[in-house]
């Protein structure tokens, strides 16, 4: 082991079809009786425990942790049966280069995710993406994402009882959150334009490296193992 890829979720390695968004407006009236809605509420590249707090700030709800684990509990009691949508897919190659990863003895590959973990798995169970990803870092460790990766790292090495060097390790991700966050620290970032932000919206933000989609496999595992 050598290299440790570090894995975004959400317009990354898939899109849910806004299940995730719908999920939080029905916790929202499900635990506190408000028809609320996301409006100026930024979700791309956010944590869920920092998307609460807002969501709760935004309709004067208190702001206390015995409120945000019952909004995000309710979150995830509403997310499994919007994951059935038509919209929800796999992005162009994902699949084959989480696959392409997992054949070389030389790579690691975790999550960090602004996802809680529960939530992280419950979606991609449900695209069969579970099983690659022994480890990783979610929103339960840590409310700003920039403060997610030493997690990450971390049980990566306990996991493989190897050492990750930062400049072996990898975080791929679709925002520039993501590309911040890799730099907290001192990874490569590798940015791909399937989420939100264009090509050159997160080239403006300096990652390692960019690329449109995952589609080209070859081209992207050079990139990663390099």
């Amino acid at each position: 082991m050598k290299t440790l890829v570090l894995w975004d979720i959400d317009g990354t390695l898939i899109l849910s079809g806004g299940a995730g968004e719908r999920a939080l407006v029905v916790a929202l009236h499900a635990e506190f009786g408000l028809a609320g809605d996301l409006a100026d509420v930024e979700i791309a590249g956010r944590t869920d425990r920092w998307i609460a707090r807002q969501v709760l700030a935004k309709y004067q709800l208190p702001v206390t942790p015995e409120n945000i684990s019952r909004y995000l509990a309710a979150y995830l009691r509403a997310l499994p049966p919007l994951l059935a949508n038509s919209h929800a897919h796999v992005l162009p190659g994902a699949r084959e280069l989480v696959s392409a990863l997992s054949a070389r003895g030389d790579v690691a590959q975790g999550l960090l995710t602004g996802n809680l973990r529960a939530g992280a798995e419950l979606k991609l169970r449900h695209h069969d993406l579970w099983t690659p990803f022994a480890f990783g870092a979610f929103a339960d460790d840590a409310e700003h994402r920039n403060d997610l990766g030493p997690h990450a790292v971390t049980r990566a090495c306990s996991h493989h009882a190897v050492e990750f060097p930062a400049d072996r390790v990898w975080v791929v991700g679709d925002t520039p959150h993501d590309i911040d966050c890799g730099k907290a620290i001192g990874a490569c970032t590798l940015a791909v334009a399937t989420g939100r932000y264009s090509l050159e919206e997160l080239r403006a933000h300096a990652p390692t490296a960019a690329y449109p989609d995952l589609r080209d496999t070859a081209a992207v595992l050079e990139t990663l193992t390099r």
